[in-house]
């Protein structure tokens, strides 16, 4: 009997040692594609940052708004056009993938891209004939130039997204990250200044913005035919009832949850409010504080739906928490500075700017709620329960245009914040709480409650700076460094934890394997080259 129970401790003991290194070869798994994603994140918004900073600088506030219309317009179009097939084709290519089965993943992708392409067509050529139209609703009728230039980037900037979302069924970041976050925003930039210096004005940014999105979009195929080939040839099968049913509800998601980004530079527009170009530079100068968020649930995404469709409940758990305090911690330094120098850094883009301070304050209070909850939408979605994720994005959508009926007319672009605000907070803390009830998980982790421990002592250190430091320009060149100075070293004193170690070992390594081989994305794809099931954890190494 003793040797018995001898022999069932050694098993237990087994599975708990292998379960450990399962997870900890998806948590290096994630490290490598969220830190390629999240350079390519820091340069996406380094560059939609310098382009509102052009805009401003050459032009002037009414033009910025003009710019912000139409990019809001171009952004529920594509999402109206995609069908929700964005986040079906990376959750059915993963989960084809795992189950070995290529014809499937050849069929998703080929009717995904399909329909989503016949409906960004359909879609730009009715925006054509109705720019006049709703230039004139939207109180500006030099719209109109840049909403017919929306309608000719609109099938490009679908397809694009659509086979980048395909590539990251694969579980690599690089085609979305040097495409999407490296090569459409840079090629805008590039093309835009040229087209500021040589007096194009607003009508050649709208240019950059056709240019930059249908060469990407050659490329994100290219990527995603080069992916294909790592896969066994064969039949096609078509499951449209499966990636339908998925899709339609993660549509509908996704439009009311970009919406809920756009709605209100939209309804600034309605209300013939002046201030949209303020409200904008506000909006995306708080924007780059969140941006860690979108690389690491494009990392997170496709290893959890790999891990729940396997029920490995453990796992998900873990690679929750460990997201969830990356998301934190990385931004927590941004978060600062904005609650700290959110006057100073408006000036930047021009003295005019300096009245969305008050814009910024009340959305770095809602932004920081979005980061301490984690990636707790995309846990829904990638779990299959896309539905409820669904109505949380329609219930927030319909708080925000609500609250912005309400507010807008009475304090403008300030009120339009606190609508914003108030919907972020109200959606997320409802996730928290879905997920908990999915999944017996927090997003509260010790690596979080240390981030926010160090937040507050970089930002007392800045509140210091502002206090003994005088003028605007002064305060930025010290206060920035001393912040991310004392934020990374009170992180440090803290201790970091064993995830984080092995990030930091895995990112230092340049993403190569545990044996010090090379690496590449098809090898760490699951079913890569027609790899049977039996063999995917070995695929994922």
């Amino acid at each position: 009997m003793s040797a018995d129970r001898s022999s069932g401790d050694r098993q237990s003991a087994d599975r708990q040692s292998g379960d450990q290194q399962s997870g900890d070869r998806h948590i290096r798994g994630m490290a490598r594609g969220g830190g390629l994603n999240l350079v390519g994140a820091v340069l996406n918004q380094g560059a939609v940052f310098l382009v509102m900073l052009l805009l401003a600088r050459f032009l002037g506030i009414s033009e910025v708004g003009q710019y912000a219309q139409c990019y809001a317009v171009l952004a529920l179009l594509s999402l109206l056009s995609l069908s929700g097939f964005r986040a079906g084709l990376t959750r059915f290519v993963a989960v084809h993938l795992a189950d070995d089965d290529p014809a499937a993943v050849r069929g998703t992708i080929r009717l995904g891209l399909l329909i989503s392409a016949a409906s960004a067509a359909a879609i730009a050529a009715a925006l054509a004939v109705a720019a006049p139209w709703l230039a004139t609703a939207l109180n500006d009728p030099g719209l109109v130039t840049g909403l017919r230039l929306v309608a000719l980037t609109l099938p490009a900037l679908t397809v694009c997204e659509a086979a980048l979302a395909a590539t990251r069924g694969w579980r690599t970041q690089r085609p979305f990250t040097l495409i999407g976050q490296i090569y459409e925003p840079g090629t805008r930039l590039l093309l835009t200044a040229g087209a500021l210096i040589l007096g194009a004005g607003v009508t050649g940014s709208y240019w950059a913005l056709v240019i930059a999105g249908w060469s990407a979009a050659l490329l994100a195929l290219g990527a995603l035919a080069r992916l294909l080939r790592t896969v066994t040839p064969g039949e096609i099968v078509y499951r449209p009832r499966q990636l339908f049913s998925f899709s339609t509800v993660s549509w509908l998601s996704s439009l009311s949850s970009t919406g809920l980004i756009w709605v209100d530079t939209l309804m600034l527009g309605f209300f013939a409010n002046d201030e949209i170009g303020v409200y904008n530079v506000a909006t995306r100068l708080v924007t780059v504080a969140i941006f860690v968020l979108a690389p690491i649930n494009a990392a997170f995404g496709p290893y959890l739906a790999y891990l729940h469709h396997q029920g490995r409940a453990d796992e998900v758990r873990r690679i929750y928490g460990a997201a969830t305090g990356w998301v934190v911690r990385l931004s927590l330094p941004a978060f600062v500075a904005l609650l700290v120098f959110p006057e100073g850094l408006l000036r930047v883009f021009g003295g005019g700017f300096a009245a969305g301070a008050a814009v910024t304050l009340i959305l770095a209070v809602g932004q920081l709620v979005n980061a301490a909850t984690g990636p707790c939408g995309t846990v829904l979605n990638m779990s299959g329960r896309v539905a409820v994720n669904m109505y949380d994005n329609i219930a927030a959508l319909l708080l925000n245009i609500l609250l912005n009926l309400w507010l807008i007319p009475a304090y403008g672009i300030v009120g339009a914040a606190i609508a914003w605000a108030i919907s972020l907070a109200v959606v997320n803390i409802a996730r928290v709480l879905q997920v908990r009830a999915l999944i017996h998980a927090v997003p509260v982790t010790t690596g979080m409650l240390k981030g926010l421990a160090a937040g507050l002592t970089a930002l007392a250190a800045g509140l210091a700076v502002r206090w003994l430091v005088p003028g605007w320009p002064a305060q930025l060149l010290i206060g920035l460094p001393v912040v991310a100075a004392v934020y990374a070293g009170a992180v440090l004193a803290l201790g970091l934890s064993r995830e984080d170690l092995m990030v930091l070992r895995t990112l230092r390594r340049g993403g190569r394997r545990d044996g010090g081989t090379g690496s590449s994305d098809a090898a760490d794809s699951p079913g890569a080259g027609g790899a049977p099931a039996a063999h995917l954890e070995e695929a994922a190494r």
